[in-house]
């Protein structure tokens, strides 16, 4: 097999989708995570609590991978209200730090109408390199 499926333990079973795929070349796809638990639960309403369970997400499936923050190349963001937002960069700031470090990806922003999840306020993807085992 080329790839490999990550899916950490103890999460629901993800639907149609994989939490994360692993190349044979140490290459990892996280899908689009979002501010609910493995439980696939929303714990927060709002976007900052969202946000840090999102990032939380991301890091779950890059350590099921073997990797680490460090590991992240790239991260790709789709929120709903830009203002919002804006408006709390400070925040933003300091739970970015505080999941994942002082490592900073290459990252994009977009702004979306929706997402599947009507809860939702954001949605983020990432792709890391965990280099394969010698």
């Amino acid at each position: 097999m080329t790839h490999r499926i990550i899916h950490p333990d103890g999460w629901k079973p993800a639907k149609g989708y994989a939490n994360g795929m692993l190349g044979a070349d140490g290459t990892l796809y996280v899908g689009g995570q979002i501010g609910w638990t493995g439980d696939q639960v929303f714990e927060a309403q709002d976007f900052i609590g969202q946000m840090e369970q999102a990032l939380r997400n991301i890091l779950t499936v890059v350590q099921a991978a073997g990797g680490t923050a460090g590991d992240i190349l790239r991260l790709t963001w789709f929120v709903t209200d830009k203002q919002t937002y804006l408006a709390h960069q400070a925040e933003v700031g300091a739970v970015y730090r505080r999941v994942l470090g002082r490592h900073f990806p290459a990252m994009t922003m977009v702004v979306v109408k929706d997402l599947i999840e009507d809860e939702a306020l954001l949605e983020i993807e990432a792709t890391a390199f965990i280099a394969p085992a010698a």
